[in-house]
């Protein structure tokens, strides 16, 4: 390159521009660092980015910016640069001035404090003077201010700006957007395999030639280790050192493993075990409302890898659940594409009646919510009544976003939140700039004043004064059932046919009593008996009205002389240390001792699973007499084979439902009508005479929960623990794999990975590895609990020399991809209907008609060179949102899966792992469609397809029918023609 003079820009550039490698595409082009405008850089940034803007107005390569790492040039370019430096920055001096200014520059404002000074600087939305702008929903605006905040012209345009602003029109058209979230969240099981595949993404950038370093957040990841505990030991004053140490023998090599990555990447918190649940961590430490960021004030979004990460939203922070493999995209700067969603507007009036509790009314709307339809959406609540709940009723209601499907269940700030904040030791001056940034960018809902209406996509309302008590079961979290109604509910359960509500319990069998000994006790259970009573998990531990209720309920009952039975497994696991401090503080936690509600752990346990072994007398009465035994716990999940082997009616309650059901010892009960059992005056003692009113959970609420013990627990945490202390790991920036390792392998996604992606492709004479109905979860395809002994899995591990006790959950080994392929469709309730009606982990064979375990079946169609394709009813995917329920079947070999409908984070999952999702057409499924699944099929994709567009498939005996391709953007479709999100990722940062 022959540089005479200064000249102009694009003389110096023209005669450069041959020199650019020609195979990069605008995935390079600049990226300015997340919330750093660019006018408020350093002046070697600036000078950085007035020649690379330069550049970037040819199109022709250049690096990328990233937060924490030198930028580079390829390699040809760098060498004629070097040539040319004094020349270059000379010219880079005389345009420092053209540098791009943010397209927004004008309604980037100062935040003034009322004593003088100011909080920061923020992009203010009033200053648009757009009156759209006013009638957004709150939760529209969010994603409004951080499209303009990010916007660069490239990954976020002035147009997808004035989408989000023209929101009412734009929304039903299905538009795509760029979403930039403020952070991530993880916690440990979908962490561990997110961690992994960074660690691998780093070796493969090292192998094609690139700088290993960019494979670095840019964005904070907080890690919370949250789900590795397991309810070991029980109704002991010692259960929590003894199941945590039990806890970090199973997993020091996972633990010490997040250890390295906290070290090794940048931007990430790890959170010790024993410090709480990752979603109240997340509420009451983690979450900013306010992120201030070197000046510039901006809300706080997050995406996290747990489904529930939706809790936050009770906060007023914009957050819900994603993928691992979403996730790490999103770590590592890109921006996520999001179709703009609609918005159900929730109105709440009036007061929740005495005795109702917070979990009754989440029960009460998510089946609200399910029957109106919210896939996909966001819904906000208003009104009134909003401001008569707690912070912790909101986070309630928000946790359970995914059980009534949204996208979102959103609180937007006001007094209750700023109270919140100030309880759990937030200082006054983050509390007041929250405020100040919020009302200034008319985000802040009061009461006090006229509220202007909203538009909404649709409307949904609700009197807090229609909520009754309830619970819901027994095998999905949305079948409410009033608990008046519960007895009735429970025998039609025992009569109706094998599903969701039904049994099929023959009538002569269903007053079955099954009599053994308990420790040398006489014991009988029979059908509906209470084996399991778990306080657990996120949805209702950062409640303290509930938690403190069901410590009342055990007084109570301790004062009138009722005990729970001992073959009963109690246990209590808060979402932190908080809730033991408080129930300390009252007085109360000896009451719930004493009737077994001992602490077990800070984590989540029953609810995903970890609920430990029963006692064998108890497992092996249930097991030979067939009976239906019961579990009921206060967490959010109760699909099959998920709280329990043995607990096939699993019951979701409030937790002091969960002590009335414990000490009842059964199901089959009349709250209203039936005594509870017998008190030491030998008279009956029924519900109403437990249960504490409102009056009394307000006072001793108002007296227990205290700001200083929020400041204590959490100033704890940054210490870690012992055992967390004394793990040691190596300070090195990548991973040495241990080949002899059972918990982290090296995943073999990128080994054999060049730099031209393969492109769209469809499947060719497929055969169908299974064929399922409707309501098939991730736990159904990624189960998060006990490896069973005569599994593919189990094999695997005792050729490895693991003991049978020391195979841990499938959740606490997601680090090994070949753990997690043989545990694909594992679960011990799946239902195939190549089975006749058969449950269990296993397929057909299609080509020989062999029955085997369905890791076997998919390994006969691999290694035969044969592709397979899954077929699939309503709401495919539906649960929690596990990454291994996508990576699993893309290693056994599954091109494509085609069902009625799919849950949202799934179906971008397996768009992200090169899966193909189709949907049939309405009305249409392989029923009605006539297939039985031992047909072939092939999947015809045009070379340029486009998001939701019609394809044909058809089969080897002349079936052809037409189904929607589910890649919902264009960002989706790169990513599939990419073979998955992360390749697409890894080339993307190789061409910068």
């Amino acid at each position: 390159m022959h540089i005479t003079g200064l000249g102009s820009a694009s003389s110096i550039l023209r005669a450069s521009r041959a020199r650019f490698p020609a195979s990069v595409s605008k995935t390079s082009l600049l990226n300015p660092p997340p919330f750093s405008p660019p006018y408020l850089t350093t002046n070697n940034q600036l000078r950085s980015l007035s020649f690379s803007s330069a550049v970037r107005s040819l199109r022709c390569s250049h690096p990328r910016w990233s937060h924490g790492v030198d930028w580079r040039y390829p390699a040809t370019l760098r060498h004629q640069i070097r040539a040319v430096a004094p020349i270059v920055e000379r010219f880079q001096r005389k345009i420092a001035t053209m540098a791009p200014e943010h397209p927004f520059k004008g309604i980037f404002t100062s935040l003034p404090k009322p004593g003088g000074g100011e909080f920061g600087k923020f992009y203010s939305l009033p200053a648009l003077n757009d009156p759209r702008i006013d009638k957004l929903p709150y939760s529209i605006k969010i994603l409004l201010e951080s499209a303009i905040r990010n916007c660069d012209n490239f990954h976020v345009t002035k147009d997808d700006v004035e989408k989000i602003i023209d929101w009412e029109n734009s929304a039903p058209k299905l538009v795509e957007i760029p979403f930039k979230p403020a952070r991530v969240l993880l916690q440990d099981f979908t962490g561990v395999p997110a961690v992994v595949d960074l660690a691998s993404m780093r070796d493969a950038m090292a192998r094609l030639g690139g700088d290993s370093n960019k494979i670095n957040p840019l964005i904070p990841v907080d890690l919370v280790i949250d789900h590795s505990v397991q309810v070991d030991v029980a109704r002991s004053e010692n259960a929590v050192q003894a199941n945590m140490e039990l806890e970090f023998q199973r997993n020091k090599e996972r633990f010490a493993f997040l250890k390295w990555g906290s070290t090794a990447f940048q931007n990430m918190l790890v959170v010790p075990p024993g410090s709480g649940i990752v979603h109240q961590v997340n509420l009451e430490y983690l979450g900013r409302v306010v992120f201030n960021t070197d000046g510039v004030l901006y809300p706080d979004s997050v995406v996290g890898t747990d489904s529930h990460t939706t809790m936050i939203d009770g906060l007023g922070v914009a957050g819900w659940g994603v993928g691992g493999i979403e996730a790490e995209a999103a770590m590592l700067g890109q921006p996520m594409s999001m179709v703009l969603p609609g918005v159900v507007g929730f109105k709440l009036n009036g007061k929740l009646h005495d005795g109702v509790t917070a979990t009754d009314l989440v029960l009460t709307v998510t089946q609200m919510l399910r029957k109106h339809g919210v896939v996909g959406k966001f819904v906000e609540f208003y009104g009134d009544g909003m401001g008569k709940l707690s912070l912790a009723d909101r986070a309630t209601i928000a946790n359970m976003s995914p059980e009534y499907g949204a996208t979102m269940g959103f609180f937007p700030v006001d007094h209750v939140t700023l109270q919140y904040l100030k309880l759990t030791g937030r200082s006054d001056e983050t509390v007041a700039r929250i405020e100040a940034y919020l009302r200034a960018n008319k985000m802040f809902v009061d009461h006090n004043e006229p509220q202007i209406e909203r538009v909404y996509s649709s409307y949904l309302q609700l009197d807090l004064a229609d909520v009754v008590p309830c619970i819901s079961g027994p095998k999905r979290p949305h079948d409410r059932v009033p608990l008046k109604e519960m007895k009735a509910d429970w025998h039609a359960c025992l009569n109706n046919k094998v599903g969701f509500k039904g049994f099929a319990v023959p009538k002569e069998a269903q007053d079955k009593v099954a009599k053994f000994s308990f420790h040398g006790q006489p014991a009988e259970l029979k059908h509906g008996s209470v084996v399991i009573a778990a306080i657990t998990s996120c949805t209702n531990t950062s409640n303290p009205s509930v938690m403190l209720g069901a410590a009342l309920v055990a007084k109570k009952a301790c004062e009138l002389g009722l005990k729970v039975k001992p073959w009963v497994k109690t246990s209590l696991a808060p979402g932190s240390g908080v809730v033991t401090k408080y129930l300390l503080q009252s007085g109360l936690q000896k009451y719930l001792n004493e009737q077994g509600f001992n602490i077990v752990g800070y984590g989540c346990t029953t609810c995903i699973g970890n609920s430990g072994d029963l006692d064998e007398s108890v497992g092996s009465v249930i097991t030979e007499n067939d009976i239906l035994a019961a579990a009921v716990l206060s967490g959010n999940r109760n699909f099959e084979g998920r709280v329990h082997p043995l607990t096939r009616a699993n019951y979701l309650a409030s937790p002091p439902l969960v002590v009335a059901y414990a000490l009842a010892g059964t199901v089959n009960i009349d709250f209203d009508k039936e005594p509870i059992g017998t008190g030491k005056d030998g008279k009956s003692v029924f519900f109403r005479d437990i249960w504490p009113t409102a009056e009394e959970i307000a006072e001793v609420v108002q007296s227990s929960v205290l700001p200083a013990m929020f400041k204590t627990t959490y100033e704890s945490i940054t210490k870690g623990n012992p055992m967390w202390n004394q793990l040691s790991v190596p300070a090195t920036t990548s991973y040495s794999w241990d080949p002899c390792s059972t918990y982290i392998h090296d995943p073999p996604y990128f080994k054999s990975m060049t730099m031209n992606p393969p492109g769209a492709h469809g499947v060719k004479d497929a055969y169908c590895l299974l064929n399922f109905g409707d309501s098939i979860t991730t736990d159904h395809i990624s189960p998060a609990g006990s490896i069973q002994k005569d599994s593919p899995t189990a094999k695997y591990l005792l050729e490895r020399g693991v003991d049978r006790k020391d195979f841990n959950s499938y959740g606490s080994r997601r680090g090994n991809d070949e753990v997690m392929a043989r545990g694909t469709f594992a679960n011990i309730r799946l239902v195939n209907k190549f089975l006749n009606g058969e449950v269990g982990p296993k397929t057909v064979h299609i080509p020989t008609g062999e029955k085997l375990p369905v890791f076997d079946a998919a390994m006969r169609y691999k290694n035969a060179g044969l592709d397979t394709i899954i077929l699939a009813g309503a709401e495919y995917g539906s649960g929690s949102s596990r990454d291994w329920a996508a990576k699993g079947p893309m290693l056994l070999g599954v091109k494509a899966v085609i069902a009625k409908s799919f849950e949202r984070i799934h179906r971008s999952n397996l768009a992200g792992m090169g899966i193909i999702p189709l949907c049939f057409k309405a009305g249409q499924d392989a029923d009605t469609l006539g297939l039985t699944g031992h047909e072939r099929y092939t999947i015809d994709l045009p070379s340029e397809i486009r998001p939701g567009q019609d394809v044909t498939v058809t089969t080897d005996n002349g079936k052809s029918f037409t189904c929607t391709v589910r890649f919902d953007t264009e960002v989706e479709l790169e990513y599939f023609n990419h073979g998955g999100i992360l390749p697409y990722v890894i080339r993307s940062l190789m061409k910068q």
